[in-house]
């Protein structure tokens, strides 16, 4: 048997990369593979040790070794399945634009919840700074306040301009490290500026819509320092999975707080009287915005939203 991680998936195929002498094998999996025990359109992610066995220069992968964590998604239109971005990651990074696109906070902190859900360290990266007016600037700079103040890392960069890389890079480096977001965000254009060895193909904003056209097709790992940057398809919306309406709260950071003093243990922070949630969005203790993004996940949750959730 031979060790390895898989630095890219593409449903069917994987390309592994051998620990001992960092040759990137090619690799199919054996027959019917067991999967973790909830229900994933992919059975292997990319991050995944796996082992392998070699014939004929390809691989088959007949292992997947235990994982650290994982970060998850609700599936294209199979609303009870998931869908594994990546697996055994340091840092989850969410690249975020207030325009070329715009993304909307509702997915930046549905974003958050799954990191948090996951155990995984999540980072605000704020991209493309150079295009925002002079009102713009204030909007992110109190985009920016909020969430540092809740407790999450935030970076102020452009890829363009070379503004706040290195910053961000002597923070990650040496770290496996999931960049996410929605098309155009700059997701494969901060990784080609991270390793200047790297020319990822990157897309053009459509200028009618403002929105991002889609480059990168599956996920695939980078090497940088000694560690990986890992390049994901843009998302249009971030369906959570494996959950139940009162495990929400626990995924909000700030909402941990004040839920041990709601008044009722199974409090869903919504219409109960005595609710210390309610009570702290009313006195701006906590965002009317973080809690709408609360409320939303529960909604969907009831009503199955993401049912059509896909990929753009």
């Amino acid at each position: 048997m031979i060790n390895g991680i898989v630095i890219k998936s593409t449903g069917k195929h994987y390309l592994v990369k051998i620990d001992n002498d960092s040759s990137i094998v090619p690799c199919v999996l054996r027959g019917k593979f067991k999967q973790y025990d909830y229900k994933s359109t992919n059975p292997i992610a990319v991050g995944e040790y796996v082992e392998i066995e070699l014939s004929g220069g390809e691989g088959v992968i007949v292992k997947i070794l235990p994982r650290k964590n994982k970060i998850v998604r609700r599936s294209t239109n199979l609303s009870r399945y998931a869908h594994v971005l990546a697996v055994n990651i340091d840092y989850a990074v969410v690249v975020f634009t207030l325009k070329m696109p715009k993304t909307y906070l509702e997915f930046l902190d549905r974003f958050l919840a799954a990191a948090e859900q996951n155990f995984i360290e999540p980072i605000v990266v704020i991209n493309k700074i150079d295009l925002l007016t002079t009102e713009e600037t204030l909007e992110m700079e109190t985009i920016r306040n909020m969430y540092e103040t809740i407790g999450y890392k935030t970076f102020q960069i452009s890829v363009n301009q070379c503004i706040g890389i290195s910053e961000f890079g002597e923070f990650i480096k040496n770290r496996t490290v999931l960049l996410s977001g929605n098309s155009g965000v700059g997701k494969s254009s901060l990784i080609n500026t991270l390793n200047s060895k790297l020319s990822i193909k990157t897309g053009r904003i459509s200028s009618a819509h403002t929105q991002g056209r889609h480059t990168t097709t599956f996920a695939e790992m980078h090497p940088f320092g000694e560690g990986y940057l890992i390049d994901t398809p843009g998302i249009k919306g971030f369906g959570l999975t494996d959950f139940t309406n009162s495990d929400v709260s626990d995924f909000f950071k700030e909402f941990r707080l004040y839920s041990p003093y709601c008044k009722f243990n199974n409090c869903t922070h919504t219409h109960e009287p005595g609710c210390k949630i309610k009570s702290a969005v009313e006195s701006g203790q906590i965002s009317k915005t973080r809690y709408s993004g609360y409320l939303s996940i529960i909604t969907d949750n009831e009503t199955d939203k993401y049912r059509k959730d896909d990929y753009i």
